[in-house]
């Protein structure tokens, strides 16, 4: 008796239980250097995000808006959410501050490339995979000498303040802005691009300015980072990501 040989052809078929394949990373968006002059004018507002609906879930909305930003500007979408959200609960708190998710976007951009860490390295939490935390403030050349306000507690140091989390901020301005992006009465966490976007929103609309008009936009930045070169890295990345936002 000849015993038969089956041969079970396997190309092409995946094992269910694989973990799937990350999705690519795309280049970043490459952005036109622009230097206006502060208070001549302000960036583009990008794609509008949903309107923020307290009573009902409006998470699906966010995902599809987010994930049609994120193509056309090749920011995360995990991070476009973020600065999206941010938007929508400041249209609803503040609305005549008129702050556009590119905006964020902009100051995220250039957080990044000062401080030289990846926005992408983000859990789905929301967290950052590694912690941000800058140099410390310690009275360097070109660096203000800030001694610690917060115990250690946010940034590790005793001795002096640093920057902390993907927006950056000074410990002691995290702690009077800070609020919890999804309000489950948890305590904000400088580290979760949520949290800290949130955070960064109501820091400009703080003021009481319009950031749809190029006094009001400059006046907000400028609060953020008083260097007009600061202010117009910003005004670049913004602006081009609004335009991409919106192309065909």
């Amino acid at each position: 008796m000849v015993a038969g040989v089956v041969l079970v052809l396997t190309i092409g078929v995946r094992n269910p239980k694989a973990p799937a394949e990350p999705p690519p990373v795309q280049p970043a968006l490459a952005i036109p250097q622009q230097r206006p002059q502060a208070g001549a004018e302000s960036p583009r507002a990008g794609l509008a995000a949903p309107v923020d609906r307290p009573a009902v879930s409006d998470q699906a909305e966010l995902d599809a808006w987010a994930a049609r930003v994120a193509g056309k500007t090749h920011i995360p979408a995990r991070v476009v959410s973020a600065y999206g959200r941010a938007e929508m609960w400041m249209q609803r708190q503040k609305p005549s501050c008129h702050l556009s998710w590119a905006t964020l976007a902009g100051i995220g951009r250039v957080e990044a490339e000062r401080g030289k860490f990846d926005l992408s390295a983000i859990r789905p939490d929301g967290r950052m995979v590694m912690p941000v935390v800058g140099p410390p403030l310690d009275g360097s050349p070109g660096v203000p000498a800030v001694h610690d306000t917060d115990g250690g507690k946010l940034d590790g140091d005793k001795s002096w303040d640093h920057l902390i989390g993907p927006l950056q901020f000074p410990p002691a301005t995290w702690k009077k802005y800070q609020e919890r992006a999804n309000g489950d009465g948890g305590t904000p966490d400088p580290q979760n691009i949520d949290d800290t976007a949130f955070t960064a929103a109501r820091y400009l609309c703080s003021g009481g300015d319009d950031l749809g008009t190029p006094a009001g936009w400059w006046r907000a930045v400028l609060f953020y980072n008083s260097a007009v070169t600061y202010g117009q890295d910003v005004f670049s990345a913004a602006d081009a990501y609004a335009e991409a936002s919106v192309a065909p």
